[in-house]
This record gives structure tokens, sequence and C-alpha cells, in this order.
């Protein structure tokens, strides 16, 4: 998280505000240039997440198989203070220390921009919530295919239904909720528009 939090503060602080309003400008606009076959389906705010959710997810796949094979070439990392971790755990923190900053990043400025909450407290929740479907992943699945005997595969599409649901809505409602400037009660951007 501490790791993670810096990445946030350094691409902050060493991009200019103009630089980043215009990258979030051409992001939003080429996501949005899509949106037009979707829009029977799904609204703008759920197809930006979609869009922004997948792309992170095969940024987090493709460095997670990156440093597997070619960084830590498939063997054990030795770190001084925690002794040996495996290259599948290695791997995974090295995609999560990148993967976790750009999902933050697109959600705060791409997918839900008009939150009033500060950004340290909305870095803090989307940890938590990152935490939690972790953990919800984790559940699921043994839950589906040890108890239920479902197929893993199966089992990790049904997971992924609802660790994406719960994401989504907790994101929306909780981590980058928007307070109503004239009555203080909670609202989100679809429902400002």
């Amino acid at each position: 998280m501490v790791f993670c939090s810096w990445v946030v503060v350094v691409i902050d602080l060493l991009l200019p505000r103009k630089k980043i309003l215009m990258l979030k400008d051409s992001i939003t606009g080429l996501i949005d240039f899509f949106y037009p076959p979707f829009r029977k389906y799904m609204n703008l705010q759920t197809f930006r997440y979609a869009v922004c959710g997948g792309g992170n997810t095969l940024l987090d796949i493709f460095l997670y198989w990156l440093s597997f094979h070619y960084i830590f070439h498939q063997a054990d990392v030795h770190v001084p203070i925690f002794g040996a971790i495996s290259a599948k755990i290695a791997a995974f923190l090295f995609a999560f220390a990148i993967s976790f900053p750009t999902g933050y990043l697109l959600n705060k400025n791409i997918v839900f921009p008009g939150s009033s909450l500060h950004g340290r407290v909305q870095l803090f929740r989307y940890f938590v919530l990152v935490v939690i479907c972790i953990t919800l992943n984790y559940v699921c699945i043994t839950l589906f295919v040890d108890r239920f005997g479902i197929y893993p595969t199966v089992a990790k599409a049904l997971t992924t239904i609802i660790v994406v649901s719960f994401s989504y809505l907790t994101q929306k409602k909780f981590t980058f909720k928007i307070e109503n400037a004239e009555d203080g009660s909670s609202a989100t951007s679809a429902d400002n528009k």
C-alpha cells in the first residue's frame, strides 16, 4: 500500500496538471468514441468502468507473465528481510505494484471523476476494496470448486461476475462517492447527469 501510494504521488507530482488533464481527456475521448454501440446495454459510467477495469486487468496479467518468465526467471527471489519468495508471489507483487496505482488513477480520473472525497481517503478505500476483492476471489473459487464441485474455469467465471459487480457498486457508492452540496446526501455521478 505504501509503495503504491507513493507511485500515485510521484505520478501526480511529476506530471503537470495540464498534462494530466490532457491525458485524462484523451483517454476519456477514446473510450467514449466506442460507447455508442453499447448505449442500449449499459450507461456510460459502467462502460468506462468495464473498459478501464478490463484494460487494467490485461495489463496486470501481462506484467505477471513478463515478470514471472523474464524478470524472475521462474526462480525464487531472495529478499533480505523476508527470505525467499516464490517466483509466482514475486510476480504477483510486481504486477500489483503497477496495476494497483494504474487502476486507482483510471477509476479516480476516468470512471468516477466527480467524487467529493479527498484523494487520500479514496486511495485508502480503494486499497481496502482491492484486498476485499482478492479475499472474495479466494473464498468464492475455493467454495465453488471444493464445496460445490464446480469445474474450476466455470467457478472462476462465476467468481469474476460476483467480484466485478461487488467492486463496481462499492466503488460507486463508497470509494468514489459524491456528496450533494445542497443537502449533504450522497449521490453518484450517474445520478447527477
